[in-house]
């Protein structure tokens, strides 16, 4: 009883100190541990083994009887001489020499005929019987020293059982206890979250309508700029005396050009419109056609090319159709051109963050020319090959195609659903081609603005998208680092090569189109050669690289996040 009490004050401490452990305001119930639990699955077991101790003890103790019972019969039955009991009796306590006398005046007596083997008699049965059962009973005490062992063992693994047995009902109280705690947490939040959302819809549909009325406001605005203008332009015409053309203010473009840096090139196409078109105007009979001649078109707007049979830069192309050796390329030199990463930009045009695209006239070190449209970061631009015409990609999901001569947009390319990562024109064609944060590829006809078809088959992010020379073939990057090639004639994928996992910024074709270039984040260039599917890898400066350039037959250009431009010569 005393180990028993032991033990329970021993897991009602426990209890006690598991309570003061918790500092939450949760209301706990207390665990008592002198409840009187019913003994189910480990009690069951110790019972059975106390159960089957004591069959054994009580199958032992009739064995016993049993062979005490057979021992007696076979004394009464089988009596031991006395002399043989006495002769026995001197061995057993080493009385060797009086054995000796013992034996010889015995068998003297008997050969005289004084005593017979009758006259001794035998051993009385309550001395035999008595011996034997002393035996049993040094038998019994051993097994009973066994079986009190035993007993003990069992009793000391009941009471860890039974303490093991109330921590563990006791801990799992305490872990329904704390579900319940999070349960209700659960439902506190659920309900304190339900009272936001009417707030959270509300708030969604006051954002719409601000930007619905922003719109609005800045059409009204851009309205009311616009006859300001032409107001003003009034006033100072009736003040001179003569009349003034008023230009027409474009709705959501700005594109504003700096005095004196018109160049030869334009100045002539200028003078050739202006003169063509006195020359139809003064042809022309009825004003209001000539009116609604001016309102489809602009005087300075450029002319898309028409889509030829061949180019000069396809014939071109055919004079080089045998493709470089891949692997043959040895760095030659490094250029430091920039303190800052080198990532895009062409001779004349610019892309930037500030959503603006400019145009510079590097001879006069100045910016002529802000394009204004894109309402996020410009992330590409790219020069149509006649010079008339700017293609820019931003980040807001829309490309635009910028007249030069003209200073305005002509189109907006609207159906990628996220950044528009790269744009590029099919060489002497009206034709372009963009790649998508959305993991596709579009091609387009910039003389109406639409989409043609859609390439899909990437499953990461399209960084870039480039023609070859005979623009029969086009090659695509994503941020997982898989390059693509496509049939432009038949829409189909060619070839998909995994160059991961790092992403690829920017891929190239060689004169040929038998060499595919790839600059990856991984500091490297991988060429690939189309003739004998093999991928070489260069590795230059320990920088990612961002753009890659083939430059005639034996020259590669790469630039990275360094500001430094490699060239990569082919070993002869």
């Amino acid at each position: 009883m005393a180990e028993e009490e032991t033990a329970a004050a021993a897991v009602s401490g426990a209890a006690f100190s598991l309570q003061n452990d918790c500092k939450d305001d949760y209301q706990y119930e207390e665990v008592s541990t002198d409840d009187d639990f019913s003994l189910q699955e480990d009690d069951d077991d110790l019972s059975k083994v106390l159960q089957s101790i004591q069959e054994q003890t009580e199958d032992a103790q009739i064995s016993a009887s049993q062979s005490v019972l057979t021992s007696g019969k076979s004394v009464s039955e089988i009596r031991e001489a006395m002399d043989d009991f006495f002769c026995n009796f001197l061995d057993r306590l080493g009385m060797s020499r009086t054995l000796d006398c013992f034996q010889t005046e015995w068998y003297e007596l008997i050969e005289r005929g004084v005593l017979t083997v009758d006259d001794a008699g035998l051993v009385p049965d309550v001395y035999t019987r008595n011996q034997q059962l002393e035996t049993e009973n040094l038998s019994l005490k051993k097994d009973l020293e066994n079986y009190k062992r035993s007993v003990d063992k069992t009793e000391q693994a009941l009471l860890k059982m039974q303490k093991e047995r109330d921590f563990h009902r006791m801990h799992h109280k305490r872990v329904v206890q704390e579900k319940n705690r999070l349960i209700c947490d659960m439902k506190r939040l659920k309900a304190h979250y339900a009272s936001y959302e009417p707030v959270l819809k509300e708030l969604s549909e006051k954002y719409q309508n601000t930007l619905t009325q922003k719109m609005l406001t800045s059409l009204e605005r851009d309205k009311a700029m616009g006859q300001v203008t032409g107001l003003q332009a009034a006033l100072e015409s009736l003040e001179f005396g003569y009349t003034k053309q008023i230009p027409e203010t474009k709705v959501g473009h700005d594109c504003t050009r700096k005095k004196g840096f018109e160049g030869p090139t334009q100045k002539a196409l200028r003078e050739a419109r202006q003169q063509k078109f006195l020359v139809v105007a003064s042809s022309s009979c009825d004003p209001a056609e000539d009116a609604e001649k001016k309102g489809k078109r602009d005087l300075k707007d450029s002319e898309f090319p028409v889509d030829p049979e061949g180019t000069p830069d396809f014939e071109h192309a055919k004079e080089h159709t045998q493709p470089l050796k891949s692997g043959q390329y040895q760095l030659s030199s490094i250029v430091k051109v920039h303190d800052f990463a080198v990532s895009c930009g062409t001779q004349l045009v610019t892309s930037s963050g500030d959503t603006t695209v400019r145009i510079w006239d590097l001879s006069r070190r100045g910016c002529i020319l802000t394009l204004r449209g894109h309402s996020r970061a410009v992330r590409a631009c790219f020069w149509h090959s006649c010079g008339d015409f700017v293609a820019s990609a931003s980040m807001d999901g829309t490309s635009k195609i910028w007249d030069v001569n003209s200073e305005r947009c002509r189109y907006t390319l609207r159906g990628h659903k996220e950044s528009v990562n790269s744009i590029e024109f099919l060489p002497f064609s009206s034709t372009a081609l963009t790649s998508s944060a959305d993991k596709t590829l579009s091609l387009w006809d910039v003389r109406m603005g639409l989409r043609v078809y859609t390439f899909q088959g990437h499953v990461h992010s399209c960084n870039h998208a480039t023609f070859n020379k005979k623009g029969d073939t086009i090659a695509s990057c994503d941020s997982s680092g898989v390059m693509k090639l496509w049939d432009m004639r038949k829409l189909v994928p060619i070839l998909s090569i995994d160059a991961g996992p790092h992403p690829a910024n920017q891929v190239a074709f060689d004169r040929s189109g038998g060499l595919v270039a790839l600059a990856s984040s991984e500091a490297s260039v991988k060429v690939l050669c189309l003739a004998v599917g093999q991928l070489s890898v260069l590795q230059g400066p320990r920088v990612e690289v961002r753009c890659v350039r083939f430059h005639g037959q034996d020259h590669l250009l790469s630039a990275g996040t360094d500001g430094r431009v490699c060239l990569w010569t082919r070993a002869q």
